[in-house]
């Protein structure tokens, strides 16, 4: 499964605990230490913003607009996300991610890494259930663990990996090994 069929599959899971996050909820603290409910749908948007036009091959721009609805604005974002990835050439393109330069099929596989360990970030904060297909998971997981380079395991891009326990299901197990605290 590539990057591309992964974000597909990883942006309406999203989709569905987001459309039941509410206002009220915009506040609440994350496992993402760094980010509140609505910090990390942030942080998503702006991803999202910048990274679809460098898919396409165009530059990113100065930054995501602020206004309005965080998850309307986010439905937006992921749209614009998906058809960029799915676009012509998108994943032979070689991309400016945060961490260096990539083809556009390694950078999706990360963004849907991103994207999926925030979706368990945002159910743990928000109630919700999380249960992506166990496929998805392992497939990520196993780019994941092999992608991953000690460097990024700075405390900001990811957090050293933590112990997730005999009982923890594939998605706690990689949301331990992204650094979250379960």
């Amino acid at each position: 499964m590539d990057g591309a069929q992964q974000l597909k599959e990883v942006v309406p899971l999203l989709t569905r605990l987001i459309d039941r996050i509410t206002p009220e909820q915009y506040d609440a603290p994350t496992p993402c230490t760094t980010f509140t409910v609505a910090g990390v749908l942030e942080h998503m948007v702006a991803g999202a913003t910048a990274y679809a036009p460098v898919f396409r091959g165009e530059a990113a721009p100065a930054g995501p607009d602020l206004e309005g609805d965080v998850r309307v604005r986010w439905r937006s974002a992921m749209a614009d996300l998906l058809s960029a990835v799915h676009a012509d050439g998108a994943q032979e393109r070689t991309v400016q991610a945060p961490f260096g330069e990539v083809p556009g099929a390694v950078f999706a596989r990360f963004v849907a890494f991103d994207g999926l360990v925030h979706g368990w970030d945002l159910a743990r904060a928000t109630g919700q259930e999380y249960a992506p297909r166990e496929e998805l998971v392992a497939a990520v997981d196993s780019f994941a663990r092999q992608a991953l380079a000690p460097q990024m395991r700075d405390g900001d891009t990811f957090k050293n990996e933590t112990e997730a326990g005999e009982a923890a299901t594939p998605m706690e197990r990689l949301a331990a090994f992204s650094g979250r605290a379960l």
